[in-house]
Formats: C-alpha cells, structure tokens, sequence
C-alpha cells in the first residue's frame, strides 16, 4: 500500500514539476547573450548579422590630440530587441548591444580628404539585465573583449568611475545608451 501510494504521488506531481521548471526557465531567459557557469558574457557570434544602428567618430586631430576614445565606433542591436523597440521605443530586458571599434585608417584617398576606417581595434558589448546588473546602472552590464583575436568570454566591467563605460553610459540621452547618435534608433522609434 505504501508503495503504490508513492507511486500515486510520483505520478500526479511530475507534470507539476515540468511546469514549475519550464515557468523557472521562462523568467532567466538572457535574451540575446549567453552566460557561461561563472557569469561572464559568452561572445556573440554573429553580431553583423544584428541590427546596424548607428556609427560615431571621435579623431584625435578634432580633440587636439587627445580624443578619448579616438576611433570608429560601429554600434550593432540583436534583432528581437530591435522589433522591441520598434513598438515601445525602449530597451527590453535582455536587449545586447555589441559596439565594434575601428582604427582611423588613412585620410587621403582617391575620393579625396577624409576619415576611412582601418584595422579592428576591440569589441564592447553592453547587456541589459536587471537581475544580473545593478539597480544604479539601470539593469546595464558592460564587457570587453579586446582586441583580435576577441576572447571567448568577458566579465562585467565593474568600476563606475568617469572614465568606465558606466561613468560615460551615465551622460547617455535615454537609458544608459547614446541613443541620440543613432539615426536607424530613432527613426524606428513609434511616435508618442
């Protein structure tokens, strides 16, 4: 009898188990970035194939010598947060935003006088994750990868200082994203 009641209650709860577990799995989900056991940010892969929303310029010779971060940045959105943002104009948990950096290559060219792109410099990528990330960063988590070849995984940069993607991210227009320096952004953003 206290065997086939034990039966009984493995039967009748197991499909109480699958729900509770696949409900547990529905809230962690990353989005867009991948985790590895320790929490650093697994790079993604395909980053081009994302959403191109943008792309800023800092040369040196416009900061007299001495641009922070003097290069091209071209800024990438996973697509699923671009169709987010489409309708709400807002980041989504679990939003990715991969920034790719690039020398300032040669200025003269035969089209004339100008900024042209050269060698890859780095790769940053910024995760919105609010039970990862602290509250004061708005749920932000930001990650470099380094020059080529990029490594596999990245920690959280952690300083908040004004020189640390957080300190700068802090002047940011909306969300602790550039958003204002991003046409394809905001030229899908609905109207209020």
């Amino acid at each position: 009898m206290k065997n086939y009641l034990l039966s009984l209650l493995v039967i009748f709860s197991t499909p109480f188990l699958s729900v509770t577990t696949a409900v547990t799995a529905a809230d962690f989900d990353d989005g867009a970035a991948s985790f590895d056991e320790t929490g650093n940010l697994i790079r993604p892969l395909n980053w081009r194939e994302w959403v191109f929303i943008g792309a800023a310029l800092t040369p040196n010779d416009q900061n007299f010598g001495q641009a922070y971060l003097p290069e091209f940045k071209y800024v990438y959105l996973d697509p699923e947060s671009f169709t987010v943002w489409k309708k709400s104009g807002e980041f989504r948990e679990g939003a990715v935003l991969v920034k790719e950096l690039v020398a300032i290559g040669s200025r003269e060219e035969q089209s004339g006088t100008g900024y042209f792109p050269g060698e890859f410099l780095g790769l940053e990528v910024a995760v919105k994750n609010s039970r990862r990330f602290e509250s004061h960063l708005g749920g932000w988590g930001f990650f470099s990868f380094g020059e080529l070849p990029y490594v596999a995984s990245a920690a959280v940069i952690r300083g908040s200082g004004e020189f640390d993607c957080s300190g700068c991210h802090a002047y940011a227009q909306q969300d602790m994203i550039f958003t204002q320096f991003y046409p394809n952004l905001n030229a899908a953003k609905p109207t209020q």
